[in-house]
């Protein structure tokens, strides 16, 4: 591993992205027109600590995950997030899919243009690759998770604190289109290792997965209506839209609120709320 060249690397990138680029403030008090090294953390989900030591070139041996995660929040083209990957000595091109993969440009380019409103890519089996701001001061920062427990659907099934997010008369619903959506994904991707191991070990864990897999319903979860807890907020009333990559392995999702409603009142606290966690 090329720690010294990594970091390097790392320090250009940083100073070539432009808060605005991905939805930050750029405030009066900035003193560098690239991003500060607490923000490339945010972005990329990091402590503050861990990515300092990396841009110092110490000895932090960052996972693929990590690296992904890094190639987005820098806004890393194909051949600069390769690089970034050799340079940490990881030879095997990184997976097409799971929370590794590179986000499709196209997506990335809307997203960073969706300041106003929570937005954020995933894959189909809705494990988190990049979101903005409003997003993160929604729904949180994406855990740092690795195998199956990366996929939403996933934890929907095997851990029920994930559930919180929503009020639970709403949980029936969500459970029913998770598994409708998977099961399009599933017949898509054909014979894909990774889904057939997720469904079994679903179908293992859960029982209420099992019985509504065995219905054979089928969806491509494509827009709907959420209600969505706030810690601060309480439950906001949004409107859920997605854009699909073309292969459908991508998917950009963002979120509105009905013009003059409570939940659009919300999310200008949110938007406050948000910029000021960020700056």
């Amino acid at each position: 591993m090329d720690l010294p060249e990594l970091a390097a690397f790392l320090r250009s990138r940083r100073d070539r992205v432009r808060p605005r680029d991905v939805g930050l403030p750029v405030g009066p008090r900035r003193r560098v027109p690239g991003l500060r090294r607490e923000e490339v953390a945010q972005l990329a989900g990091l402590s503050a600590d861990y990515y300092t030591e990396l841009e110092r070139g110490h000895g932090v041996q960052p996972s693929d995950q990590t690296l992904a995660a890094l190639a987005r929040a820098l806004r890393l083209d194909g051949d600069e997030r390769d690089h970034l990957f050799h340079l940490a000595d990881r030879r095997v091109p990184p997976a097409a899919h799971g929370p590794a993969a590179h986000v499709r440009p196209g997506l990335l380019s809307l997203l960073d243009q969706l300041s106003a409103t929570p937005a954020l890519i995933i894959t189909d089996l809705h494990e988190t690759l990049a979101q903005n701001g409003l997003a993160t001061a929604l729904f949180g920062p994406p855990p740092p998770l690795r195998g199956p427990a990366a996929s939403r659907v996933y934890r929907w099934f095997t851990d029920l604190t994930s559930r919180e997010l929503y009020p639970p008369e709403d949980h029936p619903h969500h459970s029913r289109v998770f598994v409708a959506d998977l099961r399009a994904v599933t017949a898509r991707r054909g014979r894909d290792p990774q889904v057939t191991r997720m469904v079994a070990e679903l179908r293992r864990r859960s029982q209420e997965f099992a019985a509504l897999w065995d219905t054979r319903d089928v969806a491509v979860r494509r827009a709907d209506h959420k209600r969505i807890v706030h810690t601060t907020l309480g439950i906001l009333e949004l409107d859920c839209h997605s854009l699909l990559s073309e292969d459908g392995h991508q998917r950009l999702l963002w979120l509105t609120a009905a013009p003059g409603s409570t939940a659009a009142s919300q999310l200008e606290l949110l938007t406050v709320g948000g910029i000021a966690a960020l700056g």
